[in-house]
């Protein structure tokens, strides 16, 4: 299967400036591509993976990818797809950003193999050394305002009489095109790919390379990614997915992914994976058969997330997924642990809503007491998923722990927390706990180990669990 017949199935080839002549020369052997990556963030997000994995493709092929870190565009701003000006980067800022992008760039190529290593190239190292006057006599010249006024990314902007487009911008396409002339020029690329968004700026270099060089290049756009439910891809409520770890935690990527929209997986799966067109396809019969076992997702979340953490990482937060539905908190790191607990939902209470359940465990969950409180039942019933019968340890202020035998947690200095243990069901007991829930839970030596199975106040056998409870 050729490139582009990888691409077409894929759903990744929107548009082409010569798909016949592109797929001849495909025959012909490898090729140089290239796709650039302006710096204007220290990460990349998820939205710059397609084009990025794309060039990943175009390796495993055997052609030659070139990965271009836009010191020299990204101190302008590409204005296609946007409605108002960018904000300008200090040099400082750019030096920041590149040196985060690089990072990203050499984790998702190959550019140690010795067939068709994977090459990564700044502009600012042949923009820079250029003056003004020579960029507007020797690449300046080659362009028509009457042309350029009619790209998309431009004519879009000049509509709109309050945003309107600076002389800054303006130039974008100028620079970009220039990017793509010195690449065929230098490096004998062929092929620049990038969004749909792009389509104008491609254009101009390919016109541009065959004005300066005589040569005929190639433009590929892909699809820029939508949602079914209408809003922003990579976004979430809390903000940008991003690349970087210290920006978006290796959990909440992988999150993002596995709440992926059942209408949108699939088109994911095709592009931002390299599973093959079968196992897709099986993927595909299961999520058709039983959405709800979600194999698709978690497919499509582990694929992506190993990509760009590694497996060590993608293993951790799948069993941090994993705990919020009942796995085991052994093991777990800090960092993944405090991930969760933001999950786990929450409610504030008065003091005098906290009072007493016990647990049935024939039905595996909290059932009332008399006079409990219906929300206080709710809000035990989903602590007990992640919490019961297993070690915590919480090392703020207010810590406790919980233990596999219903002993006695300790409990720091403070004003509330949960204690889990025994109690018999006798009336008198009953009395004797449900007096003052507060009281009694200060009353319980720190040192205090009753045996397992034994009520706290009788020492009966029992295998009945109690939950005390006090308000912060």
């Amino acid at each position: 299967m050729s490139i582009l017949e990888e691409l077409q199935w894929r759903g990744l080839l929107a548009d082409c400036t010569d798909p016949v002549a592109l797929a001849k020369r495909f025959v012909e052997g490898p090729i140089t591509v290239y796709c650039g990556f302006d710096p204007t963030a220290d990460s990349l997000h998820v939205g710059s993976m397609v084009p990025l994995l794309t060039l990943r493709r175009f390796q495993l092929q055997g052609h030659h990818p070139i990965a271009l870190a836009g010191g020299a565009t990204g101190s302008i701003g590409d204005p296609s797809g946007k409605t108002q000006e960018r904000q300008l980067l200090t040099r400082e800022v750019l030096a920041g950003n590149i040196a985060g992008v690089k990072t990203q760039l050499k984790k998702l190529l190959d550019f140690d193999t010795k067939t068709n290593p994977a090459q990564l190239l700044d502009n600012i190292s042949w923009t820079e050394p250029m003056s003004y006057l020579d960029f507007l006599r020797d690449i300046g010249k080659h362009f028509s305002v009457n042309q350029m006024v009619g790209k998309e990314s431009v004519r879009a902007r000049m509509e709109d009489r309050e945003a309107g487009i600076s002389y800054t911008e303006f130039s974008y396409m100028l620079l970009q095109a220039f990017d793509f002339y010195v690449l065929c020029r230098d490096y004998l690329c062929e092929l620049q790919i990038g969004g749909t968004d792009q389509w104008g700026n491609i254009t101009a270099g390919i016109d541009l390379t065959r004005r300066k060089l005589g040569r005929t290049v190639y433009g590929l756009t892909l699809p820029l990614i939508t949602k079914s439910d209408g809003t922003k891809f990579g976004k979430t409520e809390s903000g940008t997915v991003w690349l970087d770890a210290r920006r978006t935690s290796v959990y909440k990527f992988y999150q993002f992914w596995i709440r992926t929209d059942d209408r949108d997986v699939i088109r994911y799966l095709n592009y931002f994976t390299f599973l093959s067109q079968d196992e897709i396809s099986a993927l595909q019969a299961q999520h058709s058969e039983n959405a709800g076992a979600r194999a698709a997702h978690k497919a499509l979340a582990r694929a992506v997330t190993d990509l760009v953490h590694g497996p060590d990482a993608t293993a951790e937060a799948v069993r941090a997924s994993d705990i919020l539905f009942g796995g085991e908190l052994s093991g777990i790191s800090e960092n993944i642990f405090n991930e969760i607990v933001g999950e786990v939902p929450t409610k504030d209470l008065e003091k005098s809503q906290l009072v007493l359940a016990r647990r049935d465990n024939r039905e595996k969950t909290m059932v009332p007491l008399e006079g409990v409180d219906r929300a206080v039942l709710e809000m035990l019933n989903t602590i007990q998923k992640a919490l019961y019968d297993r070690a915590l340890e919480f090392r703020e202020k207010h810590t406790y722990r919980v233990d596999d035998y219903g002993k006695f947690p300790e409990i720091l200095d403070g004003e509330g927390g949960f204690l889990w243990s025994h109690w018999c069901g006798s009336g008198e007991c009953e009395e004797q706990v449900k007096d003052e829930t507060k009281a009694t839970i200060r009353n319980i030596p720190r040192d205090s180990q009753p045996e397992e199975g034994k009520c706290i106040k009788c020492g009966e056998r029992s295998e009945r669990r109690v939950i005390f409870a006090r308000a912060y």
